[in-house]
């Protein structure tokens, strides 16, 4: 869990402008939000990423990127336990 901490917070900074993960298309980002959404709308363990990367096609590594991502839009949050959380699409109401 620990790397999966790390790999948030060093990725933030890399998406500091905001642009989209390279190689990573609108279509597959669309496919990562139904597929956060699918576990919960929380990333945060390893039971949460294989699922996500399984249904997304991306590595780990591209799934934090878009996470990181959808962090400098604002349309996900990071939680205290060093997770991310979405909250867009069917992910907008979560508490």
């Amino acid at each position: 869990m620990k790397s999966v901490v790390t790999g948030l917070a060093g990725l933030s900074f890399l998406a500091a402008c905001a642009l989209p993960p390279q190689g990573i298309d609108k279509e597959r980002i669309a496919v990562f939000d139904t597929a956060v959404a699918s576990i919960g709308c929380d990333l945060v363990s390893e039971s949460d990423y294989i699922p996500v990367e399984l249904q997304t096609g991306l590595t780990r590594e591209q799934v934090q990127e878009v996470a990181a991502y959808k962090l400098q839009l604002e349309e996900g949050v990071a939680l205290s336990n060093g997770g991310f959380r979405l909250k867009t699409g069917a992910c907008a109401d979560v508490a």
